[in-house]
């Protein structure tokens, strides 16, 4: 008999969602001749009417290098933790009875989740709850394990990488040190990767506390070697080892979420304060979540597409698509999101870094 499949995604955008989307209708309705819905703006489309339009070959063609989602996407849309004004107060009420109903309303068969490690973790509990779901992951943090790598991360780097290689120039024609500030709340993957692909002199990341004192220690080195600028990245997340993160907005203030950014300000007042030296701040920001994804996030995300649709066949719910190797393969949604996908401090990746002489605010292995 035909199903219908219903398709959201969660959380922060990224690019390679359109190519999900895109390979689940395609597969779905030229393999099996299944109905394919999408459900708007998130766990929200679920919570509020329900939201949704329906899929056919029309609706997704042309998709495949747009960046962000047609389907639109919500980041506070948690229905275990909702937000809804009660009494003129904004509290969190759990509403996922309610996305329950809208679920078995709409008539959907099974639910396939894209999102990152917040959508994941509610797409188990609802599949606890008797919906059956799959996951796809997706992040440019890069920080889902169970999968070698997210789609939407790739092309977050090769963002950060060209940005890097255009300051470069402005850096070293006005003697400056230039702090860029990028993505990566817990997992530093994005600062490091891009770090090394774009040269730059310092990297700091969330899994190495830093000491201020070897930041400055590395850019004075390299003025008396003769090279009178710096590139200095920072993940948003990274912090010194005598202090905090810096917040924009703590959970309390901010319904639950914590709201990173600063860092890269502060970072570059420390350096200002101990070195005699022109510093600017650039902050990426969302222009890392944006735009055309590269060619390996649009091959990767209609693989995960592709492979979402054979786990509904085999009816293999309550797990996820991975990349492992160079196989897409099946795991549990709760393997996925039991911790984080961290830098390894003493791994590979770091040590390669250390070796070129990028300073990641440690006095440096001999």
């Amino acid at each position: 008999m035909g199903k219908t499949i219903a398709i959201l995604t969660g959380g922060g955008d990224c690019p390679g969602l359109n190519a999900v989307i895109r390979g689940v209708v395609r597969a779905a309705i030229l393999l099996h001749g299944w109905r394919v819905i999408g459900i708007e703006d998130g766990f929200d489309g679920l919570v509020e009417g329900p939201r949704f339009r329906e899929l056919d070959l029309p609706a997704v063609r042309g998709i495949l290098p747009r960046g962000g989602t047609i389907l639109g996407t919500s980041n506070r849309g948690n229905p275990f933790a909702y937000p809804v004004k009660v009494d003129g107060e904004v509290r969190l009420v759990d509403v996922s009875t309610q996305v329950k109903e809208n679920f078995q309303k709409i008539g959907a068969d099974v639910l396939i989740a894209v999102g990152g490690d917040g959508t994941l973790k509610i797409a188990q509990r609802l599949f606890e709850l008797g919906i059956p779901v799959i996951g796809v992951p997706k992040t440019i943090d890069n920080d889902l394990q169970a999968t070698d790598v997210t789609f939407g991360y790739n092309t977050a780097v090769n963002t950060v990488t060209e940005a890097l290689d255009r300051l470069h120039t402005t850096a070293e024609s006005h003697h400056r040190a230039m702090v860029v500030e990028v993505m990566g709340r817990d997992a530093g993957w994005i600062a490091l990767e891009s770090g090394i692909a774009g040269s730059a002199d310092v990297i700091l990341i969330p899994e190495i506390p830093y000491s201020i004192e070897a930041v400055c220690e590395a850019i004075r080195q390299r003025r008396e070697r003769g090279s009178k600028f710096s590139i200095v990245v920072v993940a948003e997340g990274a912090f010194p080892a005598s202090g905090d993160k810096v917040r924009k907005l703590n959970a309390e203030e901010n319904l639950g979420v914590e709201r990173l950014g600063g860092i890269g300000q502060y970072v570059a007042q420390s350096i200002g304060a101990r070195l005699e030296m022109e510093n600017r701040v650039v902050v990426l920001g969302h222009v890392q979540r944006g735009g055309s994804p590269t060619p390996f996030d649009r091959i990767l995300g209609s693989r995960f597409g592709t492979k979402a649709v054979e786990l509904i066949a085999q009816e293999d719910f309550g797990h996820m698509v991975a990349l492992r190797g160079r196989c897409v393969a099946s795991v549990p949604i709760a393997e996925a999101v039991d911790a984080l996908n961290l830098v390894d401090p003493d791994g590979e990746l770091v040590g390669t870094a250390e070796a070129l002489g990028i300073v990641l605010g440690r006095t440096p292995r001999r």
